[in-house]
């Protein structure tokens, strides 16, 4: 099938949620001519609530607060709590779109089935759409986000009852007089397993580790901002871990107390489970914490404790897989079991294929894709105006190997694959922007 042309200089932006509505508006602004394509009908991702490309539930709080999520160009609404809900956010995505007048540049109820180099040199970009038309761009920006394709865990045995993915759940109707068994430690774990424990007649939670776990606030203040003060004032790590921690342990106690499982790694080592009802819960007997599933027996749950325990319904919290099916994996430098791209957004190779938003900060993300995408903005317009400045940002981006913790040594899971530490990432690309301004 032939493919349809673009205005020669078009970019492909895949996704319409918060990294491709960032992408798409700092485009704009650099005069890059660009569409992007969603599959829903309407902008917001993850955030659309009850949207097949959501997976928010309708309790969702943001984990990060407001002043380190917003985009720093367009601040949520001074009233609005410091952990504004999913509705909010949906407002929030929404606003931004129409206040950057984003929607006449997007095309909705459009997926993208395969996304091509159009030549050996990969020049410009051949995108399939699901409806067989094949379009072709100057280049493409990869922005659909990685919380979308369910990582389901494997267990012996079988089990009779009912089965969800933390993706899948949406409210707490599921729950109510059932034998409830959360599997997975992350924030969503711990958020409804905390549900549960107000509904369901039994809540088990199990974790495979200890983890640390921050109080959403300390003394009034969310607890990454806090973490923000000692960054910008410069505070080596050991300090900040000492410091965070006598603060939490004030806040919280020893969660052995509680009957959670002690921390296996230091703190800032993982991502940070920012939750203030667990201990309570937990601390009331409504959550029962149980080490990892050992064997799945029908009606009933056997741990690796050697403990058994009746369930109705297990919710896996087990996290997504990063995952872009659309493209080869060849095309992503993908190695190690992720794309290795400099600063998890430029191929070392390819000069018109980018990645936004493929990051896991320990704070709000929005941010930061913001000044991604303002960095790939001005690359490409480098490539037009500037060519022996852009081939000293090609000698830096055919780097992968920098260092996006701050220092910090994360857990080797894949959990932890995309992590970095959002203070030094930021000023990162604040540094890389302010010495390649055209």
């Amino acid at each position: 099938m032939a493919h349809s042309e673009q205005p020669a200089d078009c970019y492909c932006i895949i996704g319409a949620g918060p990294s491709g509505l960032a992408v798409l508006k700092n485009f704009r602004e650099a005069a890059i001519h660009a569409e992007s394509l969603e599959r829903e009908d309407g902008v917001g991702g993850n955030w659309y609530y009850g949207r097949p490309s959501s997976s928010v539930y309708r309790s969702t709080h943001l984990v990060s607060s407001k002043s380190l999520t917003q985009y720093p160009d367009f601040p949520m609404p001074a009233d609005w709590p410091e952990y504004p809900s999913q509705q909010q956010v949906q407002e929030y995505l929404r606003a931004y779109a129409k206040q950057f007048r984003l929607h006449e540049a997007i095309r909705f109820n459009t997926s993208v089935q395969q996304v091509e180099p159009a030549d050996a040199t990969a020049s410009r970009w051949i995108v399939t759409l699901s409806t067989g038309e094949r379009r072709c761009y100057r280049g493409v920006v990869i922005a659909n986000g990685h919380h979308w394709d369910p990582n389901w865990p494997s267990y012996p045995g079988c089990f009779d009852g009912a089965v969800l993915h933390s993706s899948q759940y949406k409210t707490p109707e599921v729950l109510t007089a059932k034998r409830t068994l959360v599997v997975g430690g992350g924030n969503s774990g711990c958020d409804i397993a905390v549900e549960s424990a107000q509904c369901a007649t039994a809540t088990f939670h199990s974790m495979r580790r200890g983890y640390h776990f921050v109080p959403k606030f300390i003394r009034g203040i969310p607890a990454d901002r806090c973490g923000e003060f000692l960054l910008r004032w410069r505070v080596p790590l050991w300090l900040r871990r000492r410091l965070a921690a006598r603060a939490i342990r004030i806040a919280i106690g020893p969660l052995e107390e509680y009957g959670l499982p002690p921390p296996d790694h230091q703190l800032f080592e993982s991502h940070p489970i920012v939750n203030s009802q667990m201990t309570y819960f937990a601390g009331h007997g409504r959550i029962k914490p149980k080490p990892d599933v050992a064997e799945l027996c029908g009606e009933r749950v056997r741990f690796i404790d050697g403990s058994i325990e009746p369930i109705d319904l297990i919710v896996y919290a087990t996290g997504f897989k990063l995952s872009f099916p659309f493209i080869d994996r060849e095309h992503l430098n993908w190695q190690y079991g992720k794309p290795q791209l400099f600063l998890n957004v430029f191929h070392p190779r390819y000069d018109n294929l980018f990645v936004a938003g493929m990051i896991q900060p320990d704070s709000g993300i929005w941010g930061l894709v913001h000044y991604q995408a303002q960095l790939i903005a001005q690359f490409i317009q480098l490539q037009q105006r500037q060519e022996g400045r852009a081939d000293k940002f090609r000698q830096l981006k055919s780097r992968f190997d920098v260092d996006l913790a701050g220092g910090i040594h994360y857990l080797h899971t894949p959990r932890h694959a995309l992590e970095v530490e959002h203070y030094s990432y930021r000023c990162r690309l604040q540094r890389l922007l302010a010495a390649f301004t055209t």
